[in-house]
């Protein structure tokens, strides 16, 4: 499956997620770049949301709209989609994912969720069904189940242990993996101590996350417009040769060995 337009554009290789800190006008400088999907977990980020009510208005074909909710009530849901439409004035949402599926979840709860989204799907107010998750049991389940259409999933240089089991259990399933949190919150951009060389670039871990085939697109979330037009240049750049690979590969190791609570070394 391919995440498309309307219009039957594929999915751009980078995603434009919103966060509050945005600069102005980061959203049409990204339409601008051939930048087509965009992601905003909820209603806060004002500025980022006018910027793309103002670009649908006349590209609505040409865009992905994706959102979703960690609510596990129905109600609470078609709230938020319905606000969601109204802020946007669009009839529909291209993905809508149900948000963080952890361990802690009812499965009962969840299962409802997705039946009311692809009770949406039919009656063409969402296009995909997705699911988040930084638990890779459940993005397993998920996949197996066939019950997402596109799967949202942590991944990056320090967490990597979804290349063993959810990469190529979604490849083969055929099911578009989001990645995000690829620059592991900013940490992989500020070196480690036994480091010898230049940390990554966000640019680098961008490239290193779209070097797998199963990753579809990867979410940037830059809050300035240079640091945008440095992301950029992963929609040119040429894959990693092995020997970057194994270069970023032992610098995540370092990384990810100097995770400070559970959220950061927990499920990968």
């Amino acid at each position: 499956m391919q995440l498309t337009t309307y219009s039957g554009q594929k999915a751009s290789i980078l995603g434009l997620a919103a966060q509050q800190q945005m600069e102005a006008e980061t959203v049409a400088v990204s339409f601008e770049a051939l930048i087509n999907y965009f992601f905003f977990y909820n209603l806060d980020c004002e500025s980022f949301l006018s910027e793309l009510k103002l670009l649908l208005a006349t590209k609505r074909e040409q865009v992905l709209v994706a959102t979703g909710s960690e609510s596990r009530e129905i109600s609470s849901l078609n709230r938020y989609f319905n606000w969601v439409r109204d802020r946007l004035n669009v009839d529909a949402v291209d993905v809508f994912f149900v948000e963080y599926v952890s361990p802690d979840d009812d499965t009962n709860q969840v299962r409802a969720i997705l039946d009311e989204l692809h009770d949406w799907k039919e009656k063409g107010l969402i296009r995909y069904v997705g699911v988040t998750t930084h638990n890779r049991p459940i993005a397993l389940e998920m996949i197996e189940s066939g019950q997402c259409d596109v799967l949202m999933h942590r991944y990056n240089m320090a967490h990597r242990k979804a290349q063993e089991d959810v990469l190529p259990s979604a490849q083969k399933a055929n099911i578009p993996l989001v990645a995000f949190t690829c620059t592991r919150w900013g940490s992989l951009l500020k070196g480690h101590p036994h480091w010898q060389f230049e940390p990554p670039t966000a640019a680098d871990c961008y490239r290193y996350v779209l070097d797998h085939p199963a990753v579809h697109l990867a979410l940037t979330a830059p809050k300035t417009k240079q640091q945008l037009a440095q992301n950029l240049s992963v929609l040119h750049a040429s894959p990693l040769s092995p020997q970057e690979i194994a270069h970023w590969q032992e610098y995540g190791d370092l990384i990810y060995g100097s995770g400070q609570d559970a959220f950061d070394t927990q499920w990968v």
